[in-house]
């Protein structure tokens, strides 16, 4: 049903739940985000293709629209199938009834006649379902939309598709769908491969028969403001530029975050009543809260992080890690599918600031709860941050805690990141917040501590046994000072550099911590 503001001007809105559909939501075409399809071919040239891409993204709301519009003409029968209810079920025994299960529900769900099932072998159920179906809407051609192919497990994606290939040779109408999408997260090769143990499909198995495998590309900055335009055009509500950039610089274009940082700040924010121009502290408040409130999609992919592979990825984009075999590993491809991380200029990286926030409270979060709370002066006289009391009391804590600590937490690598983090957002919880820079061969961290109204700045390196000490430090001087001169030039900066080196931890602790100031930047030795 649509919504009614006050002036009972029906009003849509921005949706974070479930697909869109263009009476409710403010939506793009999502057949222009299309990167490598050919839709225009794939019903006339008879073709079978697989789209993949991060969940949350808008492959559902793609494929149901484009059914939509099929059915609209005389051209085709389309019909969107999910196959999410055979998630975790590898047997082909219970999973291809299932497969046909859904096919009926979806096929009833359209207002189109559902293919009869018969008594056929768990290996030919899904094949006959299709050319019963087929049969049945000719004399259109029927074309079948897969979704969440990807959940298919073990032998029974492989019996799926080469259920389809067999019938791809015959297909035309009447007799098998002329076209066939498979969607999911990965590649139709990359979920092969998982089931295979890892070894790549040759050509000639199962599935060799697709003509594109097509992806979705994030909102342009194009986009986003062709998407809040819908809104100041059915209600005059306008937002400021910086604003609009402000979301594609937190989200990068990832349509969920778009949608629900605009969705907070027209309804949350500001009333959604409200005519109010959208500016760029409505846009960040509406940051903060989708961050806090850990959203359902915020919070699944946090929860990827418990994955050993994954986990391993992270520390190393944590830690600024250089590893030549980072990106080749099967659990950095995953990231890839997940949306979890991408590369910018060749370089792996976390796909937003807004993942790489969600993902850093998560993994201090524990930690987090395990400190006291400060008891000690950590806020000046005029209520700006005292960050070096802050970073003293976090040498005291080093001291006292590091060694045991780091025997119980899963990050060797990135132990002293994650730490300082913790002990930050300790101090800064409901009061400040933390923008986080990190990537793979970075060799550091940057932090940009904000705290009312005021900026600091923040360096994490490490020191290891092949490392010289003096080499590390004024490279970070370095590193600091540009990354101080692009956020603000004014800002105090902190280079906090932790000597991981195995004869370090024999040496008394009065050694191992120091402070210094050095061109007007505070080195915090640990």
């Amino acid at each position: 049903m649509t919504i009614m503001n006050k002036q009972k001007r029906p009003v849509r809105f921005f949706n974070t739940t479930g697909p869109c559909n263009p009476c409710d939501h403010y939506m793009l075409p999502p057949a222009d985000r299309l990167v490598g399809a050919q839709i225009h071919r794939y019903i006339r040239d008879s073709l079978y293709w697989v789209l993949h891409a991060p969940r949350q993204t808008g492959k559902t709301t793609f494929l149901q629209s484009w059914a939509r519009e099929i059915n609209s003409g005389a051209e085709a029968v389309a019909c969107y199938v999910s196959v999410e209810r055979c998630q975790g079920i590898p047997d082909i025994q219970r999973a291809m009834p299932g497969v046909c299960e859904s096919i009926v529900h979806w096929a009833e769900n359209y207002g189109l006649p559902p293919p009869p099932l018969g008594n056929e072998q768990p290996q030919s159920q899904v094949g006959a379902a299709l050319r019963n179906w087929s049969a049945l809407v000719a004399p259109k051609p029927l074309v079948v939309l897969f979704d969440e192919v990807d959940v298919l497990e073990g032998e029974a994606v492989i019996s799926f598709l080469r259920q389809l290939r067999d019938g791809f040779a015959g297909r035309g109408v009447g007799k098998f769908p002329v076209s066939i999408a498979l969607v999911g997260m990965r590649d139709l090769k990359d979920y092969i491969t998982a089931t295979k143990g890892g070894i790549a499909p040759n050509p000639g198995s199962p599935f060799n028969i697709k003509s594109d495998s097509a992806v979705l590309s994030n909102f342009s900055v194009s986009d986003i403001e062709k998407l809040f335009a819908q809104r100041t055009e059915e209600t005059g509500q306008t937002i400021h530029r910086d604003a609009l950039e402000y979301a594609h610089e937190q989200s990068r274009g990832q349509p969920w975050i778009v949608n629900s940082l605009f969705m907070r700040a027209t309804m949350l924010v500001l009333d959604e009543t409200s005519a109010e121009t959208v500016t760029l502290a409505h846009v960040k408040e509406a940051r903060d809260q989708m961050v806090l409130a850990r959203e359902t999609h915020l919070d699944a992919l946090a929860y990827r992080m418990e994955n050993p592979g994954i986990r391993k990825v992270m520390e190393s984009l944590i830690a600024g890690a250089s590893d030549p075999l980072l990106a080749d590993g099967e659990a950095f491809r995953l990231c890839l599918d997940l949306g979890l991380v991408t590369k910018e200029k060749g370089t792996p990286s976390v796909a937003n600031p807004i993942y790489r926030e969600v993902l850093a409270r998560h993994l201090t979060y524990s930690p987090q709860l395990a400190m006291p709370e400060p008891d000690w002066q950590w806020e000046k006289q005029d209520g700006s941050l005292d960050m070096d009391a802050l970073l003293k009391e976090f040498q005291k804590f080093w001291r006292r805690n590091s060694e045991l600590w780091e025997q119980k937490m899963n990050y060797t690598e990135a132990f002293p990141h994650l730490l300082l983090m913790a002990f930050l957002q300790r101090v800064l919880n409901g009061g400040g917040r933390i923008d986080r820079e990190y990537a793979a061969g970075r060799g550091r961290m940057d932090l940009a501590v904000e705290y009312n109204g005021k900026t600091y700045i923040v360096e994490i390196k490490l020191i290891h046994s092949h490392d010289s000490p003096a080499e590390v430090q004024g490279e970070g001087l370095q590193q600091i000072a540009r990354y101080r001169d692009k956020i603000d030039a004014a800002s105090p900066a902190y280079l906090v550099i932790f000597d991981r080196r195995s004869e370090t931890k024999g040496k008394p602790w009065d050694e191992r911590l120091g402070w210094e100031t050095v061109d007007g930047i505070a080195v915090v030795s640990l």
